[in-house]
This record gives structure tokens, C-alpha cells and sequence, in this order.
């Protein structure tokens, strides 16, 4: 074959391979239309409103019209396009976004954390850094060292985080009002309706579906999504358009920063009052840096179709308005063609509807993370079929944001004072963000203290510009946010507190390995068949929970697996390097400990399969160890640990099969497998069986998994009889150890810290149980309860 032969096929194959990747560009940006730009696509329907309210209702000026416009183009032009698209989806968090996803970043980088949890084997994730990169050999900055060194400045970063984080759930609680509502109040032109309170009632019943709809699953109707967003922004680019050339072609002037000038000479100390206003044409960009984790493709999305069609609606809007100055408190629906009014009316109400859902997804998502962080109390999150892929549902969350929005609907009755609570949670979260960003391109990208100063002064200038404008708005709802804040605040944070109280309790309380070496292999109690899993949150040691379980009841499991179940900094923790196994003591002692790594969107849902994964698990670590892997195993304190699903004779040191029966008989051996013979007694057979007829739901959710010991040759005899025991303990029934807590604060200690404490207790005791939130049967739970003085 000639050379020119090659490269006409190596051609070819590239063409052939980019063909599939235009395509999966294409469907993605097609996706995101219909659940990120929801919001910012429907901020047309309120902005203008906002801006000319209060003193400014009455202006009957052009130059203040094409003012207003000037600020809108250059406000969405440097947040959303110039801060959003081009900075901050470049500060992803290997692909996720939002504050606490920034938060991680930084962690990642540097010992920002309150939790002293960090483990050297966790920085060999393969997600933990990018592939290339590594800041090892860079000198640490001075203002990392700062920040390492002060406790105090920690917490002000934390704050900071949860602060951002707090606006976010107020902001998830707020658009879907505003949305609905403003989309609904288009019945006031055409359909006459005089009754101030009709409007406010049809917005709540579309709230109450709205949530429904979350709470039954949006999988099944989610594929309507991207089409309603489409067409929603068709009709108001096209409405855009005849607006400009019907009433005022001129209005392409206002593109000059000139206007805003005009703007202000016009309206004076009321135009900076109403500056505000303008800043709602933005309020949906935090959304889509917040979402970037489900689609990756919004810079192309957003530039090339959302942008030119907001511009456009925009621009239409102001050229109406310039004829039309009467207009202004119903500019959007007053500036469509009667022909039109009712079909845009429909893909409006429905267009909010998308919008609100992906708004509320993105408030679970952010919750769900806050929680992985020990920042916000025990939740179940949830993924299943019902829900997008990707996305998380949260049932507690989802009423709480109902309520406050049907609370919000009624109680204000209109879209201009919902608009200023909803305008300043959008620019203190944008606010966060941009403090963020900063430290993330000063300690994580490693350019110039300049750089990121120079970040921070541009894009936080114009937001204290806006937030300046809002505090004259703080009485007339303004207040709301940071009241609701406030209480997220005290929550969110006395939780951490709570929590990292807690873990240096149980940090000091743990019990040395010289008292366990001290009490032999029986551990000086009656071993029994079976496994006993004890759910702790320390990563070393052991928790004091077992050495109170066995002073009142001096009894356990024949095979002991203390479980960790840690979150660390990272997105998401691949399912080969998820599992940690390691030993505590001797090999006789039968004591082993796993540590079960997840990242932060991670859902830990425990199933029969956890199980049947551990066993697998603790035998390759049994191998791995006899074999003297040393390149495979990692120090700690109790003894060495591995990765054991990174090796490649995983899955194959057991045969595993799936049986039909409650207990299989000893004919039913596999071909090469030992025989490991039941420990249970014929009474408890015959007891089991009774109750899973009696339970034919746990017979369809729970698979029989059934484990073989092959039958090889093993250098050391003592592996075989290690694995025999392994199963035996699997194959006779898991047991789960969870300590029952109850904290309360020292005698001595002072008024805050005593508030603090008691209402962490008081939230341990009226959260979801851990039982609940790791999803572990009932009928194999063991509690041990403990109390807590910190």
C-alpha cells in the first residue's frame, strides 16, 4: 500500500470518528437547552418591569428606554458571557460546578478542610487530580500558608461557602414563584381578570404541580423538555425581531455604552435606586455553572443561541416601549402581536415550568453536596429511573422549597418585590462565586496573586455595584433571603460543628491497639457465626462503640469489618478504587477494616450487592497480603491497606454464584470448590425460612449470592482456612453495628456552645436515621448507643 494510500484512510477514519463526536455535541447542546437556560430564558417576562418600578414607573423619556436597554446588553454581555462562559466553566471541578464544588477544588489543593479525615492514600485517586498535573513541586504561596496555618480563616472560608450555599436553596425556592407568576399575569391583559387574587391562586395550583412532578419523576416527561425551551425562545427571538422593525429600528443605537450614561442623567438617584432591576436579566447563569456537571456543553449552547436570542427579545422590548412608555408594567405580553398572544402565553407557562424543575434539581444537587460535606443534616437522597439521569431527588427538600414558595406567591402577590429577594440571592451566590474563582486562579491554575486580584476587583466591582442598588430594596422584600439564609446558616453550620465535635470525641475515645493485642484472638469474648459490620466514621482505629457493645453483651461475630464510610473532595470516586481494605491485628484475630471512598455527587445506596462486594474484596486483600504485593498495599495505623479492586486477579480468588434457595445443600458445590459447610443450627434455619415467607418482599430485593473457596493449592495453608471462615461468616448472616448517639454539652461550657450543641443533638434526633440514609435493612440492624459529652 502506497503512502498516499495510508493517508487517505487515516482520513477517512478520522472523519469517520468525528462524526460521532459532532453528533453527541449536537444532542448534548439539544439537552441543556431544556434544562439550563430555562431560567435566564425567561427573565424577558419581569426585567423590564423591575427596572421601571417605584418612582421610575411613570418615566416618559426614550433615552431612559434606551438606557435601560444599554445596561441590560452590557450586564448580560460581561456576567453571563465574559465572567460565566468564558471564565468560570473553565473552573470546573473535573466537570462540576457551583460554590461548594469550587470549595472542593480548593481543598483538593491545599488543607483547607475542618475535618482531619485526610488520608495520604486518597491523593492517589485517579480522579483526585487531572491527568498531567501536580502541584508538588510548586512552592506553596504565602496566602496558602496563611489560610493552612489560622484556624480562624478556615472558617470564614467555610462560612463564605455556606453562606453561597444558602442563597442557593433560597434561590431554588424563588424562581419557580417569580417564573410562574409572571408567566401567569399575562391573564390580566387578555382575559380582563380583575381579581387581584386570581392570578396569585393559578400560580399556586402550577407550583403545587410543579413539585408534584418532581416528587412522582420528571423521567417521563423529560424528553418534552428541550422542545418547550426551544420553542419558547423562538417565539421570542422572532417577537424581538418584529418589535424592532415595527416600532423602532433604531433602537440598535442603545448597543453604545453611551446610553447608560443618559440613562442615569435622566433618572438620577432613582435609576441607581432601580439599578437592581437590570441585574435580573442574569439571575439564571449561576444555574448553568451550578448544572455543569449533567451537560458540558453550555459555552456553545449559550453562546450561540441564547445570547443572540435575549439580546433580540431585549432590544424588541426596548424598541416597543420607546412607543409605547405606557407599556412598561406589562411590557412583555402589551409587546406580542394579538395573533399571537395566546400560543405565547402557553409556552410561557410551560416554559416556567421546565425552568422551575431545573432549578429545584440543581437546589437538591447542592444540598446533596452540602451533606456529603458534614454541612446539612442526614437527608436521603435519591437516584432511580423516575429522575433524569444524573440528577438527585431529595423528598424533605423538595416540600420545604413548595411551602416557601406558595408562602412567597401569596404573601407578596406580585413579581416586582419577589423580584428584589430573588435578585439578591443571585448576586450574593454570583458574589461568592467570584471570591472563589479567584482563590481557585491564584491556588489551584498557580498564576500571579495579580491575576486573581485583578479577577476579583473587576467582576466584584460591578456586583457591589448592583448589591449597593439592592440594599435600598431590603424592606420592600429584600429581606426575605437573608432571613431564610440566616436560618439555612445556623443550621448548615451548627451541623459541621456538631459534627467535628463529635469526630475528635471519637477520635480521642478510640481504643489503643495495645488493649486489643492485649486480649487474644477471641478478643476475650464468645465468638459466633457470622459477619458483623460496624459503621464508624474514623478511617483508623477502633471506635469505642465496640468495646461498649462487648462490655454489655461480651459476644460477637466470628468475622469483624469496621466500615468506613468517607467522602472525600473528588466529584466522584471510580467503582475500581472505591473499596480500601486493610487489617487490624493479627491475622487470627479476624479483624479487618473497609473504607468506602465516595466523592461528593456520589449516592451511597447499600444493596445486597455491598455484601457480596466486601466478601470479594477482603479475600483479595487476604491474597494480595499472602502474596507479599507490597506495591498493591499502603501503610496506615492498624496495619497496610489496598486498593484490591485495582488488581487484576479480582473476582476470581471466590467463585460466586446466584442460588435459588434460602440454603443450598452441600451437593450443590460448584466443580473445583471446597465445601464450607453451614453454622447455622437447624432450629435457625427453619426460624429463617419462616420469617422470609412471612417477608416476600426481601426475597424479591435481596439476591442469593452463593461463595465458593477453589479448591487450589496455596503456599500458605493458614489463606485457605482464612477464606473457609470468610464464607462461612458470609454464608451464616451480616449483622450491622451502628452507634446510637446522644450528644450533649459539657457543664462548663459556654451559653453558644451549649445553643450550638443542644441544637445539633436536637437535629441528630428529628433528621433521618444513618440506618436510613445508607439504606441497611432493619431485621440486620444493631444499635449501640452512646453518649456524647463535648
Amino acid at each position: 500500500m502506497s503512502s498516499s494510500d495510508a493517508s487517505i484512510q487515516r482520513g477517512s477514519s478520522t472523519t469517520v470518528e468525528c462524526k460521532p463526536q459532532y453528533k453527541a455535541l449536537l444532542f448534548l447542546t439539544y439537552q441543556s437547552l431544556g434544562y439550563l437556560f430555562g431560567d435566564i430564558s425567561l427573565s424577558p417576562l419581569y426585567v423590564y418591569q423591575s427596572i421601571f418600578s417605584g418612582r421610575l414607573n411613570h418615566v416618559q423619556n426614550e433615552d431612559a428606554i434606551f438606557g435601560a436597554f444599554s445596561l441590560i446588553f452590557w450586564t448580560l454581555s460581561i456576567i453571563s458571557l465574559l465572567k460565566y462562559v468564558v471564565f468560570m466553566l473553565s473552573a470546573d471541578d473535573n466537570g462540576e460546578g457551583g460554590t461548594v464544588a469550587l470549595y472542593s477544588h480548593l481543598c483538593r489543593n491545599a488543607k483547607f478542610s475542618l475535618l482531619p479525615n485526610h488520608q495520604a492514600s486518597d491523593e492517589e485517586l485517579s480522579t483526585y487530580r487531572k491527568p498531567g498535573y501536580s502541584n508538588r513541586n510548586i512552592s506553596p504561596s504565602s496566602l496558602k500558608r496563611f489560610i493552612e496555618k489560622h484556624k480562624s480563616t478556615k472558617i470564614v472560608l467555610l462560612s463564605f461557602v455556606l453562606l453561597g450555599a444558602c442563597m442557593v436553596i433560597c434561590y431554588g425556592a424563588l424562581m419557580p414563584a417569580i417564573s410562574v407568576l409572571s408567566s401567569v399575569e399575562g391573564l390580566k391583559i387578555e382575559a380582563k381578570i380583575k381579581n387581584n387574587s386570581m392570578v396569585p391562586l393559578i400560580s399556586c395550583v402550577l407550583l403545587v404541580a410543579i413539585f408534584v412532578l418532581q416528587h412522582r419523576g420528571s423521567h417521563t416527561v423529560a424528553f418534552m423538555f428541550p422542545p418547550i425551551i426551544i420553542l419558547w425562545l423562538l417565539s421570542i427571538f422572532m417577537i424581538g425581531i418584529y418589535n424592532v422593525i415595527k416600532w423602532n429600528p433604531r433602537i440598535y443605537q442603545a448597543l453604545s455604552p453611551y446610553y447608560i450614561y443618559k440613562f442615569f442623567s435622566v433618572t438620577g438617584k432613582d435609576g441607581w435606586t432601580n439599578l437592581g432591576g437590570v441585574f435580573l436579566c442574569v439571575t439564571g447563569t449561576e444555574a448553568m455553572f451550578t448544572d455543569l456537571g449533567y451537560y458540558k456543553q453550555t459555552p456553545v449552547a449559550f453562546s450561540c443561541v441564547i445570547y443572540p436570542c435575549l439580546i433580540l427579545q431585549y432590544m424588541g422590548q426596548a424598541a416597543f416601549l420607546s412607543k409605547n412608555l405606557s407599556a412598561v408594567p406589562i411590557s412583555f405580553y402589551a409587546s406580542i402581536p394579538d395573533v399571537l398572544f395566546w400560543p405565547v402565553f402557553v409556552v410561557a407557562a410551560l416554559a416556567a415550568i421546565v425552568a422551575s424543575q431545573a432549578v429545584i434539581s440543581s437546589t437538591f444537587s447542592i444540598v446533596q453536596q452540602c451533606h456529603a460535606f458534614e454541612c446539612f443534616p442526614r437527608i436521603k437522597a435519591i437516584h432511580s429511573r423516575r429522575w433524569i439521569n444524573g440528577q438527585t431527588y431529595i423528598p424533605e427538600i423538595n416540600w420545604i422549597l413548595m411551602v416557601i414558595s406558595l408562602v412567597v406567591t401569596v404573601g407578596f402577590e406580585n413579581t416586582i418585590h419577589i423580584g428584589y429577594a430573588y435578585g439578591i440571592a443571585c448576586l450574593i451566590v454570583g458574589f461568592v462565586t467570584t471570591w472563589l474563582t479567584s482563590l481557585v486562579i491564584h491556588l489551584v491554575w498557580h498564576r500571579s496573586l495579580i491575576v486573581a486580584v485583578a479577577f476579583l476587583l473587576f467582576f466584584g466591582s460591578i456586583e457591589v455595584l448592583f448589591l449597593s442598588s439592592y440594599c435600598m430594596k431590603i424592606p420592600n422584600g429584600g429581606w426575605l433571603p437573608i432571613v431564610l439564609s440566616a436560618v439555612f446558616m445556623v443550621v448548615m453550620y451548627v451541623w459541621h460543628y456538631g459534627s467535628r465535635k463529635k469526630y475528635f470525641f471519637d477520635m480521642h475515645s478510640k481504643v489503643s491497639m495495645r488493649g486489643i493485642l492485649t486480649l487474644g484472638p477471641s478478643l476475650g469474648i464468645v465468638r459466633v457465626p457470622g459477619m458483623g459490620l460496624i459503621y464508624t466514621e474514623l478511617a483508623t482505629g477502633v471506635p469505642a462503640s465496640f468495646t461498649h457493645f462487648l462490655t454489655n453483651l461480651p459476644a460477637f461475630y466470628q468475622v469483624v469489618v469496621f466500615v468506613c464510610i468517607k467522602t472525600l473532595p473528588v466529584p466522584s470516586v471510580p467503582q475500581a478504587e472505591r473499596y480500601l481494605i486493610g487489617r487490624i491485628g493479627p491475622k487470627s484475630y479476624r479483624l479487618y477494616r473497609c473504607i468506602v471512598r465516595h466523592g461528593y455527587k456520589d449516592v451511597y445506596s447499600h444493596e445486597i450487592d455491598f455484601e457480596n462486594e466486601l466478601v470479594m474484596s477482603i479475600a483479595e486483600f487476604i491474597q494480595l497480603e499472602a502474596e507479599g504485593c507490597s506495591g498493591n498495599l499502603d501503610g496506615s495505623g492498624d496495619g497496610r491497606m489496598a486498593v484490591v479492586r485495582t488488581s487484576g486477579k479480582f473476582g476470581t480468588r471466590l467463585r460466586m454464584s446466584e442460588s435459588a434457595g434460602v440454603e443450598e445443600s452441600d451437593s450443590n458445590n460448584l466443580p473445583g470448590a471446597l465445601t464450607v459447610s453451614s453454622s447455622k443450627s437447624p432450629t435457625l434455619k427453619k426460624l429463617q425460612a419462616m420469617y422470609e415467607q412471612e417477608s416476600p418482599e426481601l426475597n424479591n430485593t435481596r439476591r442469593r449470592i452463593k461463595f465458593e473457596v477453589l479448591n487450589t493449592i496455596y503456599r500458605d495453608p493458614h489463606v485457605k482456612e482464612e477464606l473457609m471462615e470468610l464464607v462461612e461468616a458470609k454464608r451464616a448472616g451480616v449483622a450491622y453495628v451502628i452507634g446510637h448517639s446522644h450528644v450533649k454539652a459539657k457543664w462548663n461550657s459556654s451559653f453558644v456552645k451549649k445553643f450550638a450543641v443542644n441544637l445539633y443533638s436536637f437535629l441528630r434526633k428529628n433528621c433521618r436515621s444513618p440506618a436510613v440514609g445508607l439504606n441497611i435493612p432493619q431485621t440486620c440492624l444493631i444499635k449501640v448507643g452512646m453518649n456524647y459529652h463535648v
